[in-house]
């Protein structure tokens, strides 16, 4: 028998659940959280618009998100103002809504803090029966929104803004692929699309606004980072390749109006002075060493850790080399070091977050995938019809560390998934070299990373002397689906 067919009959669907109990999650629901969820399911909750809850259906709503997506979380609209600013609208799912607080739905997403996407399976942090049900935005149906607003200016700043309830509606369902690939002008429109000029008209509009705020988060010293992320794919059951997802200028639309909106909410609920939890990417962790990566390139940074300095290096080297920016790209991110949730009290100074380059930054958009986004969501309500805050400060103080905890767990379930995903696809390449990167260097092993196609395996034979961002040439020498093992052993000297 084959390594391949060998590796094929691993079942990664049970391996994945073992995975998530071993870092802490629950992967099912208690019975209490069933009931719950039968009792929705019974008595559906009332959408309707009333003195404090505007009706805005009737605005060309739209959504794009992966192609597999049923959790959707928030749609989008823009008009052009008679100065010619763009208004962006972000109406974002009311998840409190069907998931009170401390309700057993609740207890589950406060614990689990994160829906976790394995590449096997989805690990929902909510019954999917709302997440991908009653408080998913799915096409033709009326859902209860958080609407953020806020105008773009010529140059992308941000003008004037609000945050209120409403009905919404959203008319198109839609996906980065397909989107992304129309409007850089490689392909048709997507069905949906080439049957409305309306909704040509206002995905172009809306990508006007995406790309003026991004280039003024990149003048601000936002970080210009390309993925590295692949994902699996399966024929007949069985996972026979990896494809590196890419970005496409539907994805960055939508990650700069998230960026947008979860600044206009921070800088609300400060301006309100609320408590809050923030997310921030701390200076990063080895500026040493991307000072040293830089000077690779005939680039000299500064000392201390500057954002603008660092995006404008990755800009010119984006330029300059753009098959091999993947490479440079993964070796910041590693060591800049992960994120994390933190309590902001009211009139603390912002800790900012590196790598967006914005001072005002919260999590709000992802209601149905993160706690976080839940309890913002609750901070607004409250703040709408001026209660007092569901939460103390230490009780936000602890939902920021679990958040930050749970961020990790999950980060790990993901990685050990993947590594049993890509020792699957490899197993029948043994004895092949490739190209690679390294990627880390712990008291464990040091890891490096190949691009075609994107896996990461541990060095076993020929690690001594490398650092993360060394380029090398490997051979693959053996592979552990079961385990998820792939070892590499160097073949020719680092390329510093």
């Amino acid at each position: 028998m084959s390594h391949f067919n060998r590796a094929s009959r691993v079942d990664l669907s049970t391996i994945a659940n073992q995975i998530m109990i071993e870092h802490g999650f629950e992967p099912e629901f208690s019975p209490e959280v069933r009931q719950e969820v039968e009792a929705l399911a019974a008595i559906p909750p009332r959408v309707a618009s009333n003195g404090e809850i505007r009706d805005l259906r009737g605005l060309l709503w739209s959504s794009i998100d992966n192609d597999t997506s049923r959790d959707l979380d928030q749609i989008e609209f823009a008009q052009r103002l008679p100065d010619g600013t763009i208004k962006v609208l972000v109406g974002i799912a009311d998840v409190d809504t069907c998931a009170a607080k401390d309700t057993a739905i609740d207890l589950h997403a406060a614990k689990e803090t994160t829906t976790v996407y394995t590449g096997v399976l989805v690990f929902p942090m909510l019954p999917e029966e709302l997440s991908t049900g009653v408080t998913s935005l799915l096409e033709n149906e009326d859902r209860l929104g958080i609407v953020i607003e806020f105008v773009v200016n010529g140059d992308g700043h941000i003008g004037a803004s609000d945050i209120y309830r409403a009905v919404i509606r959203n008319k198109a369902q839609l996906t980065y692929n397909a989107v992304g690939t129309w409007l850089e002008g490689n392909a048709d429109a997507p069905a949906k699309v080439a049957a409305s000029s309306e909704l040509q008209q206002q995905l172009r509009l809306q990508d006007e606004a995406a790309q003026a705020l991004k280039l003024e988060r990149y003048r601000h010293g936002a970080l210009d980072i390309e993925s590295t992320e692949a994902r699996p794919v399966v024929d007949d059951g069985h996972i026979v390749d990896l494809v590196k997802e890419e970005r496409t200028r539907a994805s960055e639309l939508i990650e700069d109006f998230m960026i947008a909106a979860n600044e206009v909410v921070a800088r609300t609920l400060e301006a309100k002075k609320v408590s809050s939890i923030r997310r921030v990417v701390k200076t990063p962790k080895r500026w040493d060493r991307i000072v040293e990566l830089a000077a690779r390139h005939d680039e000299k940074l500064p000392a201390t850790p500057d954002s603008k300095a660092l995006s404008d290096f990755l800009t010119r080297r984006k330029a300059a080399d753009p098959d091999h920016f993947a490479d440079l790209s993964l070796a910041v991110i590693k060591l800049m070091g992960p994120g994390e949730y933190v309590l902001e009290r009211a009139g603390d100074p912002p800790q900012g977050h590196f790598g967006l380059a914005v001072e005002d930054y919260t999590h709000s958009t992802a209601p149905n995938r993160r706690f976080a986004d839940l309890v913002t969501q609750r901070l607004l309500k409250a703040m709408f019809t001026n209660q007092s805050s569901p939460y103390s400060d230490d009780a936000l103080a602890e939902v920021a560390r679990n958040c930050t905890v749970k961020q990790d767990q999950a980060r790990k379930v993901e990685r050990e998934l993947s590594k049993r995903i890509a020792a699957t696809v490899m197993s029948h390449r043994i004895g092949e070299e490739f190209d690679a990167i390294v990627s880390g260097v712990t008291a464990h092993g040091t890891y490096v990373r190949i691009l075609k196609p994107h896996v990461e395996g541990m060095l076993a034979q020929g690690q001594q002397g490398v650092d993360v961002g060394d380029k090398l040439r490997v051979k693959l020498i053996s592979t552990d689906p079961q385990r998820g093992y792939i070892d590499f052993a160097r073949t020719q000297p680092a390329g510093k």
